[in-house]
């Protein structure tokens, strides 16, 4: 893998660690990688929904938008898949954070 490959699995990996507390710009970027498959990600259109879909619930008005504009390339299948995840990723958060805050 050369450095640069590595860099971006690092900025995917960061964002990630972002996202998982939360960070509606993290969402944001993690939808615009999927969507166009950079950053060391492949091309998704359902993880990039769903992280788009992250974005908007955070107030992200560019979430909003990409949500929008990918959502005319998707089977209404995929989008809820998408929504699905969406879920399951925020109940999942929920629950560690809860876990950690009992943790504490």
């Amino acid at each position: 893998m050369g450095s640069s490959q590595k860099n971006a699995m690092f900025l995917i990996e960061s964002r990630l660690a972002d996202a998982a507390r939360g960070n509606a710009e993290a969402y944001y970027d993690l939808g615009v990688a999927y969507s166009t498959g950079s950053g060391g990600v492949e091309y998704d259109l359902v993880q990039a929904h769903k992280f788009f879909n992250l974005a908007a619930l955070g107030g992200s008005r560019r979430g909003q938008m990409c949500r929008a504009e990918i959502s005319d390339e998707m089977s209404r299948d995929e989008i809820a898949d998408a929504q699905r995840q969406a879920r399951a990723w925020l109940n999942d958060s929920a629950a560690a954070t809860s876990y950690r805050r009992y943790a504490a």
